[in-house]
């Protein structure tokens, strides 16, 4: 009887990893949470101020598509342990400059260098999920969120105390930075001896485009839904459903909560009863939320909508992640950075949108596009389809296979 167990390396890669996770959650919130605060230590105005904000995303994106060629001739751990120190120090950068250029420059290593993380974060969990041969992914993702809420809580610390930005940004970045650097010691790009054939597939075995596209509209889909709860929330609450300005602010920690507890969990609902059943379950609930939302008669109950709306969206992007790779397993690197370009995209895309049609129209109108577009995903839900179908309880794969 062979033990079916994890090795040492393979829990230590995990715990590695989800520590980045967690590590890049907190960057990413002090970054976006403080925005204003950014805005009035720079003297940028309203009119000025979305230039900057796209330019990340963008960058991103860029930064994400280097990356495919970058792990041609690297392994995605190496990489991640170069950018995650550079992001952290951009964003101190960004805090404590006194002109626009330096702002801009910050921003621009930001966001290239996000991309980076983002791609090679996910590239190694993936390999590292099919190294397990069972769905850990909503696990590192759920590290992310916890980082977030972590992040977002310190941020209103430094809000509250009115801390200037270098003042909160510099001992958390001198505290962040080690604690990454230590965890990279232990990452698993690959697992033993398949190394370098998994590494001579990744860069010899083409990404079709065609066959990755239905995931790529999950992606932006998703973070559309996101990017609504994360910049049009709190005003939703307060102008469409005249809620009191404290209590606007709790749908979005509400919303992060929800996330954080629907990844924590979601991976034993894929093992046990698959990705395309939680894939399907997730854009119903997040559909609903939405429904609700626009639907709603105050404030209680449209903060239930978002409640809903965590749990159904937290598991969309890592079990897109994990499609992308068991899709193309002998080129999972260069379909997870191209995928990922598509979470930049629908953040693009999620705000100015749901701006756009609640001024043109009206706020609960604008809330149904979202509300549409989740629910597509249901359509292609079966590319999220495992091969053997199901997980554990007598369907779990064998570990030498990529699942979702």
């Amino acid at each position: 009887m062979t033990d079916s167990r994890p090795s040492r390396r393979l829990r230590q890669g995990r715990a590695s990893l989800a520590i980045s996770f967690l590590v890049q959650g907190a960057i990413f919130a002090l970054l976006v949470t403080r925005i204003p605060a950014l805005q009035d230590r720079y003297g940028i105005s309203d009119a000025l101020l979305p230039l900057f904000l796209a330019a990340v995303p963008i960058l991103a994106g860029v930064g994400s598509v280097g990356t495919e060629h970058l792990v041609k001739r690297m392994r995605p751990g190496l990489v991640l342990r170069v950018v995650q120190p550079i992001v952290s120090v951009a964003l101190l950068a960004a805090g404590s400059g006194t002109t626009v250029w330096q702002l801009a420059a910050a921003l621009a290593v930001f966001g290239l260098t996000v991309g980076a993380l983002d791609a090679s974060m996910n590239m190694l969990g993936v390999s590292l999920q099919r190294a397990y041969g069972r769905s850990i992914m909503l696990g590192f993702h759920g590290a992310y969120s916890l980082g977030g809420i972590a992040g977002a809580s310190l941020a209103w610390v430094g809000a509250h105390w009115d801390l200037p930005l270098p003042t909160l940004y510099a001992p958390l970045v001198a505290t962040l930075v080690p604690v990454a650097l230590i965890a990279s010691r232990w990452y698993v790009d690959r697992q033993g001896d398949d190394q370098a054939d998994d590494q001579a597939d990744d860069h010899g075995a083409a990404v079709s485009m065609r066959a990755l596209l239905p995931l790529c509209l999950v992606m932006a889909f998703a973070y559309i839904g996101d990017s609504t709860v994360s910049n049009w929330s709190a005003k939703y609450l307060e102008d469409v459903l005249h809620s009191s300005e404290q209590l606007a602010t709790v749908p979005y920690n509400v919303y992060m909560v929800t996330t954080l507890l629907g990844r924590s969990f979601g991976d034993f609902g894929v093992r046990r009863f698959g990705a395309v059943a939680v894939v399907r379950t997730g854009a119903l609930l997040a559909g609903a939320g939405f429904a609700v939302v626009a639907a709603a008669p105050g404030p209680w109950v449209g903060m239930g909508g978002f409640t809903l709306l965590g749990l159904g969206l937290c598991v969309l992007v890592p079990q897109t992640f994990a499609a992308a790779g068991r899709l193309f397993p002998g080129a999972s690197d260069a379909a997870v950075a191209r995928l990922n370009i598509f979470n930049y995209v629908g953040f693009l895309i999620g705000s100015p949108l749901v701006g756009a049609l609640g001024g043109a129209w009206n706020y609960r109108a604008a809330m149904l596009v979202p509300m549409a577009l989740v629910l597509v995903t249901i359509r292609y839900a079966r590319s999220f389809t495992p091969v053997p179908a199901g997980y554990g309880d007598g369907h779990e794969r064998p570990r030498t296979v990529d699942v979702g």
